[in-house]
């Protein structure tokens, strides 16, 4: 296992991370457990997880799933958040959050979601650092972090508090070119650097043909070669991957374990191989899903992907009749009340894609 320094923080984490918000089966509870103990075993110390990841079964999991692993002595650090901005929200939440997850602290507490910078300049107004602060002094939180979907210069005002000991960003193989401005902020700050989606919402592993430039040895799967490409980033602390099941903790094992390591010179020509342009896709994080005229938008999104995926010409239509089951001139519903775009973490013009769509004919 490779490990790094997490900022100048003094800990030793795992480059690979355990994310817990995509179990296949929540109730499973002795499964979920199973996952993170290989991970632990396999020498992975970065758990996260957050307390709407299935409602609250993410963190109720966590808890057996980290009492096992103290049982057997299995080092570990524990990552959550919260998206509360008020302060007797925010202290009801972590109250909670340490009941569940049975313990006394949690040592990287996330300011979760920020989507702009009006969401940001809201919640600090309303006293989010300073109640962060706060948990710190009272021994309830280690080190203080910020999950931010912000893209180019705009993360460079959150990193301006210097309070901030660690940023969860979204950077991969398939969007590094759009969010290269962000993540040159991050790491000119010595701070720890976490990235989320690292195999694009599962659009990596989903599309191996178009991922192949990735691939450095025959025998790796795309996505070993797709953490490999992240592990090759020293500037990267942790790579944080969502796992459903106890064969994908493995697969990424194999890739993080692996003695196989790729040198600046080859990481710079995979980047050059990259002639797919993967802009615009939809990771398929579902914070659009509340539209006031009840378009599913996260499912129209995918199958625009499609289209920017697939060749076919018929690619959105196909997607929307057999995998949804919906019809696309429904998407013409919509208002423009631009509600879906200011939440939108990749930042897509999704009303000009559904104008698209409700105009293509109906299978």
């Amino acid at each position: 296992m490779i490990y790094r320094e997490y900022g100048s923080t003094g800990k030793m984490v795992s480059a690979l991370g355990f994310g817990g918000m995509r179990f296949k089966d929540i109730k499973d509870i002795d499964t979920c457990v199973s996952m993170m103990l290989t991970a632990a075993r396999g020498g992975v110390n970065y758990f996260d997880t957050a307390p709407k990841y299935f409602g609250t079964g993410s963190e109720e999991a966590f808890a057996k799933g980290l009492a096992t692993m103290r049982n057997e002595n299995l080092p570990y650090y524990l990552s959550t958040k919260t998206d509360e901005s008020h302060p007797d929200c925010i202290r009801r939440e972590i109250d909670a959050q340490l009941k569940r997850l049975d313990v006394n602290y949690i040592d990287f507490y996330h300011i979760w979601c920020i989507t702009s910078l009006d969401n940001w300049r809201e919640r600090k107004k309303n006293g989010v650092l300073e109640t962060f602060i706060k948990l710190k002094e009272e021994g309830l939180i280690k080190h203080i972090c910020v999950s931010s979907h912000l893209i180019g210069d705009d993360i460079k005002e959150l990193l301006m508090e210097e309070i901030f000991e660690g940023v969860l960003f979204g950077y991969s193989a398939y969007n590094f070119k759009t969010r290269q401005a962000a993540f040159d902020a991050i790491t000119d700050r010595r701070i720890g650097c976490v990235v989320m989606n690292p195999l694009g919402g599962g659009i990596i592993p989903g599309n191996p043909e178009i991922f192949r430039f990735l691939q450095t040895v025959p025998d790796e799967t795309v996505v070993q070669a797709a953490l490999r490409f992240l592990f090759a980033h020293q500037e990267i602390t942790i790579s944080l991957v969502g796992f459903e099941t106890e064969e994908q903790v493995n697969e990424a094992l194999a890739a993080a374990n692996s003695p196989l390591q790729l040198s600046p010179d080859k990481l710079k020509q995979i980047k050059k191989n990259a002639t797919v342009s993967l802009e615009g896709i939809c990771t398929g994080c579902q914070y659009c899903d509340h539209c006031p005229v009840n378009i599913p938008i996260p499912k129209y999104m995918d199958a625009y992907n499609q289209k920017i995926l697939s060749d076919s010409k018929t690619a959105i239509t196909d997607r929307l009749f057999w995998h949804w089951n919906l019809k696309p001139e429904d998407a013409a519903a919509c208002i423009e009340c631009g509600r879906c775009e200011e939440e939108c973490t990749q930042h897509l013009n999704i009303i000009e894609r559904l104008k698209e769509i409700s105009v293509l004919p109906s299978k």
